[in-house]
Order: C-alpha cells, then sequence, then structure tokens
C-alpha cells in the first residue's frame, strides 16, 4: 500500500483497535499506533480487574495485524506525516485518530508535590497502569477515598470494597449517577454500597489533600472534617485527548469536531471513539465508540454509504460482591418533562425497579435496577423510536417481563 492510501490509526484503545479489525476484514489494512505498552485491552473491565474478579489477560482485545508502540507528538498536515517521540516519521494517506481521553484531575489544594506528580497512595482510575498500581497498593483494612460518584466512581468503590478495604465515596452532586440515574435508582445504587460497607457522603467537596512523608494521610472535605486515608481514587470522569489535533489546527471543541463521515477539518484526517465530538456531543462510552468505528470502516474501506448519524447509547452496570449481583441499565432521558407519562413498578422486597418515560406516544427513556429481563424490548422501542401501540392505559406491558422475550 503506498503512503497515499496508507490508513495510519493514532489511538490502540477499543475504538481504534476495532476500526483497523473491521478494516482488516474489507481487505484495508491499517497501521495502528498505541503509547501504552500493555496489549491493547478493554477498559470497560478494569474495575473487575481491581475486584479481583479477572485478570489483566481476561482484558485483552484482539490485536491488529500491524501494530507499532510508540508516542506520536506532531501531525504534519502538508506533508501527510506524523512524527513519534524517537524521531521516526510515519506516511499516512488517511490518519484517524483514536486517541480517547485522559482523566480529569480535580484542582484539589495539595494534590501535585513539586515535581507535579500525585503523592504516593493517590491514584487516577483510567488505564491498566492506574489499575494494576491500585491493585499492588489495596490491603484489607485500608482506608480508602473514592473522589466521585459517577459510573466509575460507583465501580472503583465496589471493587475496593470487595477487596476488603474500607471505602469512603465523596460525590459533590445530591446523588450517585446523577446524569444518569433518577433519585430512586440513584438510591438503591447507594443502598447496595452500603450494604458492601461503603460510606457514601452525597453534596460533599473534597477540597484538600494532605500528605506526610510524600504519601497522602487525608482529605478534606468543603465543611473541614478531616477524613484519614491510606489511599485517594480519583474518579472525576474524562476529557477528549486532543492536544494533537489542536497543535495541528484542526477544529477542536471539547473533542475533535467530525461530520457525519467522522472527517476533521482536515478532509484527510478522521476521529472515532472518546476524542471525537459529533454534533455537539462527546460520548466517551464503548457503544459509540464502536458504532463510529464500523461506520468509518466501511466508509474507507469503499464498501458502503454509511454514516455515524448519533448512538442511543444504553448504560449497563453490573456490581458484584457478597450476594447476588447488583443489575441496572438507564437509557434516554429517565427525568421527565411536564406533560410526559411516567410508569413506575417498584419492590422493595427483592430491590428491583422499573421506570419509562413516554413522549407523544413515543418511548424516549428509562432505567431499570434487579431484573432485566425487559430491557432487551425497552431499548428496541426507544433506539426504534416508533409510535407505541394505544391500548387506552398507561403502557405497563413494557415493563412486564413478557415484552422480554
Amino acid at each position: 500500500m503506498t503512503s497515499t492510501a496508507r490508513v495510519v490509526v493514532i489511538g490502540a484503545g477499543l475504538a481504534g483497535v476495532t476500526l483497523a479489525r473491521r478494516l482488516g476484514e474489507l481487505g484495508t489494512p491499517a497501521l495502528v499506533v498505541g503509547d501504552e505498552e500493555h496489549r491493547p485491552y478493554n477498559r470497560v473491565l478494569l474495575a473487575e480487574v481491581l475486584a479481583g474478579r479477572f485478570g489483566p489477560e481476561v482484558t485483552a482485545l484482539p490485536a491488529p495485524a500491524a501494530l507499532t508502540r510508540a508516542r506520536v507528538t506532531a501531525i504534519d498536515r502538508d506533508r501527510r506525516t506524523v512524527r513519534c517521540a524517537d524521531g521516526t516519521l510515519i506516511a499516512y494517506g488517511t490518519l484517524v485518530l483514536a486517541t480517547g481521553s485522559n482523566a480529569v484531575l480535580p484542582p484539589l489544594r495539595g494534590l501535585f508535590t513539586a515535581e507535579r506528580e500525585l503523592p504516593e497512595g493517590v491514584h487516577a482510575f483510567r488505564t491498566m497502569d492506574d489499575c494494576l498500581a491500585l491493585s499492588e497498593a489495596v490491603r484489607p483494612g485500608m482506608r480508602a477515598v473514592v473522589v466521585g460518584g459517577g459510573l466509575l466512581g460507583v465501580s472503583a468503590a465496589r471493587a475496593l470494597a470487595v477487596r476488603g478495604a474500607r471505602v469512603v465515596l465523596a460525590q459533590q452532586a445530591e446523588r450517585l449517577m446523577e446524569s444518569r440515574l433518577d433519585p430512586a435508582a440513584s438510591a438503591l445504587v447507594r443502598h447496595h454500597l452500603e450494604g458492601l460497607g461503603v460510606e457514601v457522603h452525597t453534596e460533599c467537596r473534597i477540597r484538600d489533600v494532605r500528605t506526610a512523608g510524600g504519601a497522602v494521610r487525608s482529605v478534606v472535605p468543603a465543611d473541614g472534617y478531616v477524613l484519614g486515608t491510606d489511599l485517594v481514587v480519583l474518579a472525576c470522569g474524562v476529557r477528549p485527548r486532543v492536544g494533537l489535533a489542536r497543535r495541528a489546527g484542526l477544529d477542536v471543541g471539547t473533542g475533535v469536531v467530525v461530520d457525519d463521515e467522522l472527517r476533521t477539518s482536515d478532509p484527510h484526517i478522521r476521529a472515532v471513539g472518546d476524542c471525537a465530538e459529533h454534533a455537539g456531543r462527546v460520548y466517551g462510552l464503548a457503544a459509540p465508540a464502536l458504532e463510529q468505528a464500523g461506520a468509518l470502516a466501511a466508509l474507507l474501506a469503499g464498501s458502503g454509504t454509511a454514516r455515524y448519524t448519533g448512538t442511543r447509547s444504553l448504560t449497563r452496570l453490573t456490581l458484584t460482591g457478597p450476594g447476588r449481583p447488583f443489575d441496572l441499565a438507564a437509557f434516554g432521558e429517565t427525568d421527565p418533562r411536564p406533560g410526559d407519562h411516567v410508569v413506575r413498578l417498584a419492590d422493595a422486597t427483592r430491590g428491583t425497579y422499573r421506570k419509562v418515560v413516554v413522549r407523544d406516544d413515543r418511548l424516549v427513556g428509562g432505567v431499570l435496577v434487579g431484573e432485566l429481563g425487559t430491557v432487551g424490548a425497552l431499548a428496541r422501542a426507544w433506539e426504534g423510536a416508533e409510535p407505541l401501540p394505544s391500548a387506552g392505559g398507561p403502557p405497563l406491558h413494557l415493563l412486564t417481563n413478557d415484552g422480554g422475550s
């Protein structure tokens, strides 16, 4: 393949590796450039590795046919080359940015040492190296504070508790996973964590990290109460990695701006996954990354006229621990607007909760906790955006197990 036809993918995460694999299946080989020492892995499973449920090898993705380990430092759009940290130049015909995202490190006093490093005992939770360092550090009975109560923070708190740590989860918002769950579902997540021994504090903003001898000793919330700790896990969300794109002069919003063909402002450069911003939205989830990779593979291989018009993604979370697993699914708009029709079914004894939001005879969102037998039918009805059959009353059939068959 000549350099003018060559596809080069920067990033060996789920989006980049999936794109390269699908391109290979379509007869268009691609070179993947990744900067992590580990073989490509599925970061969705990192919490299970931290919990000790899986070994790191279980997270491995099928390796692309052509993979080089290097850190790309610059893009020369005129010459269509990328420069690596070791001085190597790689020519491309089409360049795909699949650079992913970085963990957000909150502006806490004392978070960094004089060398701009995290103190001993303070960890981000984003990469395999983060996960392995945490796994090595955690011990039964150890005090741990998880900062952030979103999907990642909840998963990290559960994993540390399963490993025997005494965990405090500090969430700045008024409830856990507030961007995805309604108050009732969030309360069930909190109840599950507390059942594992996690101490949950909502509306709790951590202000300071205090160290002694270079190691963390406590964190201080805004109310001044000192929480002694041996371990701090920062799970405050992620931010798209757009440095390369910005230095190359590409259009960047929150992420690298792309159109329905995943093209950036340079027609020879595309972007997929966590770093891509499509129609004003950065997803940061696995399902959109996979959908983008599939659409782009078809476009680059000339095997179709696929376009990416956005993803209606469903969030799934399974929390394991003592007793049966805690299953959760959420999609669309879980908070109703005035005039929406809301149907709820709850069983406190069994710890199950189901809710759907219907607007103008269309399913616009829902959340299920516990038994997820209906999730398949609900997801199909939501993704199809078709009018629901009218039966003259509340659409209770959407929440019955019969609907999931």
